[in-house]
């Protein structure tokens, strides 16, 4: 693969080539409503961003997007047609940036798959917290949720754990990224080299989380009252190529595909154990989707461009300008 920007081990160099170039179509699903249309919601500056995290901060409208390349995390007000610079490369040692979340109390969560999570304060860009995964443990860091009690929850897709960082580790300000569900047995074995966890979300009670293994195609749901695991029922598809995941309170699941172009909505049952697909949109103009924005009336989805000088090998051109999709009835 091409060599990015920053460095990352060679295994997780591998991992990630290998993660999203499965080829793995889902299976057929329903047709997208003609109502659906895919158009920008606004640009990102810079010749090769290769953005993959997104934000939303629901108390002020403004998007938050991360760069995988460098690290660099962009912001853009309401209204706004191109995103600024919030966090500039390299800030706190920060080599990249893949999942973004904002939290309860307007601060903004940003996991750098090469060490771990840091939290920062919206207002200032000051960092508040950091958290770091073991060095010497193969790693990637992916994506995140924060649940109503202020918890927050942290994918790694080559060890198929589930991190957690609490309160009261949050107001320490800093600590060891630690183990808060194996997912290692539970899960479809990978082929060699393939990324498994990927997305996280969870329902509005904080009642449980659900994480999709990419690979496998499979979403895992993790009780937290319990702390048991189980398969979620998919009918209708699967979530094969499956990378950011949002549930929405009336337990609306949508999924960005990343390798397919393809979104994809699922109405889940109330406990969550069960899933049916119920839209699918697919169109090239999404651009390698890696993660997605759900507020009402529309849904934002961050156009990667990976193929394009990008992590994904070969290349198939060089990219155009970076932006972020708004896409209408998905």
């Amino acid at each position: 693969m091409r060599m990015l920007s920053h460095t990352l081990t060679t295994a997780a160099a591998v991992t990630l080539a290998a993660a999203l170039t499965t080829g793995a179509a889902p299976a057929p699903v329903p047709s997208a409503s003609s109502a659906s249309s895919v158009g920008t919601a606004f640009t990102l500056p810079g010749s090769k961003v290769y953005p993959e995290g997104i934000a939303s901060d629901p108390r002020t409208g403004t998007v938050y997007v991360g760069s995988y390349t460098d690290g660099t995390v962009y912001r853009a007000r309401p209204g706004a047609l191109t995103a600024e610079v919030f966090l500039p490369s390299g800030t706190d040692g920060r080599r990249t940036a893949n999942g973004l979340r904002v939290d309860a109390r307007g601060r903004l969560w940003v996991t750098d798959s090469t060490a771990g999570v840091s939290v920062y304060d919206t207002a200032t860009g000051a960092r508040l917290a950091r958290f770091e995964v073991d060095p010497a443990v193969p790693h990637f860091v992916n994506d995140l949720v924060v649940t109503p009690d202020g918890t927050a929850y942290l994918t790694d897709s080559v060890r198929a754990v589930v991190y957690r960082v609490t309160p009261a580790q949050l107001r320490a300000g800093s600590g060891p990224l630690e183990v808060a569900y194996d997912l290692g047995r539970h899960i479809t074995p990978p082929p060699p080299g393939r990324f498994t966890l990927n997305g996280i979300t969870a329902d509005r009670d904080g009642r449980y989380l659900l994480t999709v293994d990419m690979t496998a195609g499979e979403l895992h749901r993790v009780d937290l009252r319990t702390g048991a695991l189980s398969r979620v029922a998919l009918t209708g598809g699967d979530l094969k190529a499956a990378d950011g995941i949002q549930l929405s309170p009336t337990g609306t699941l949508r999924a960005a595909h990343n390798v397919t172009n393809t979104l994809t909505r699922w109405q889940l049952t109330p406990d969550g154990t069960r899933a049916r697909l119920t839209r699918t949109l697919t169109d090239p103009s999404l651009q390698i989707p890696t993660t997605l924005s759900h507020t009402p009336g529309r849904t934002l989805v961050v156009r990667s461009q990976f193929d394009k000088g990008g992590p994904l090998t070969p290349s198939t051109g060089t990219p155009t300008t970076f932006s972020v999709a708004a896409v209408r009835g998905l």
